[in-house]
């Protein structure tokens, strides 16, 4: 249901009003109402909808008085926001997937500023796209930024780079805009690689991911009990690629045959 939900409003665009449709904003674990209002404020004066809540950590979400002050008459996208129990509902369908954090990573995804990151999604083979911000006092977990395939640190004032979530979130709508009305999408030239096949969609990458680290299991390649920083090696590895679903399916297809081994 939530991700028919999600997806029927979204699906018949054309040309460069579709990434208007399909770019989707996710803010995980929201403290403060207020900061839901001006989010949906935010990525509507830029032109957006899809708003997708992650266990917000308050009743009342999307009618809370706050949030509604502070929507602004942004009220339709608060209506039409979603709330789900997981990042994976939230993601469900998008085949690009960005993490926004002022924090670095040891084993982070690629790291990218907002202008370029708009520029990626423009030109690779993507069609549906999310953003990802977290917990206003915390942050973004490291299970979600590494299980992105890019990081998005906004290039603020080294001495001073906190930013409220909903400034955050109105660079990113900003420059997105700024690239779909610039026509960065257009006429672009696709990979010089040859014949492209379908990206391959969030759920399928961490499907894979998760199928693959079982079979390191049975292999003995990887001891579960001390795993170290392999996966995470390996994510980040495969973060630097855009994989289609058919390499996903061979790497399915190989973690298969070695289970099927007897240990």
């Amino acid at each position: 249901m939530v991700e028919a939900v999600i997806n029927a409003e979204f699906q018949n665009a054309e040309n460069k009003d579709e990434w208007f449709r399909n770019l989707r904003f996710v803010l995980v674990e929201t403290s403060h109402p207020g900061n839901i209002g001006s989010a949906a404020r935010a990525i509507k004066t830029m032109g957006f909808g899809q708003l997708v809540l992650v266990n917000p950590r308050f009743d009342n979400a999307l009618t809370h008085p706050d949030a509604v002050a502070l929507a602004s008459g942004a009220n339709d996208v608060l209506e039409s926001a979603l709330i789900v129990d997981s990042v994976s509902e939230a993601l469900h369908g998008c085949n690009l997937v960005a993490a926004v954090s002022a924090r670095l990573r040891e084993f982070s995804p690629p790291v990218v500023a907002p202008r370029k990151f708009v520029s990626e999604m423009l030109n690779g083979d993507y069609d549906r796209a999310a953003i990802i911000f977290g917990n206003e006092k915390y942050g973004l977990p490291n299970d979600i930024v590494l299980n992105s395939q890019v990081l998005i640190n906004i290039p603020a004032n080294p001495e001073y780079s906190s930013l409220n979530l909903a400034q955050a979130i109105q660079v990113l709508a900003y420059e997105a805009r700024m690239g779909i009305i610039e026509g960065q999408g257009e006429n672009r030239e696709r990979s010089s690689i040859g014949f492209r096949g379908q990206i391959a969609s969030a759920e399928q990458v961490e499907g894979m991911f998760e199928h693959f680290q079982t079979a390191l299991v049975h292999l003995g390649f990887l001891d579960p009990e001390n795993p170290k920083k392999l996966m995470s090696r390996l994510k980040r590895l495969f973060a630097r690629t855009q994989l289609e679903t058919e390499e996903v399916n061979i790497m399915r297809g190989i973690s298969k045959k070695i289970l099927d081994r007897t240990p």
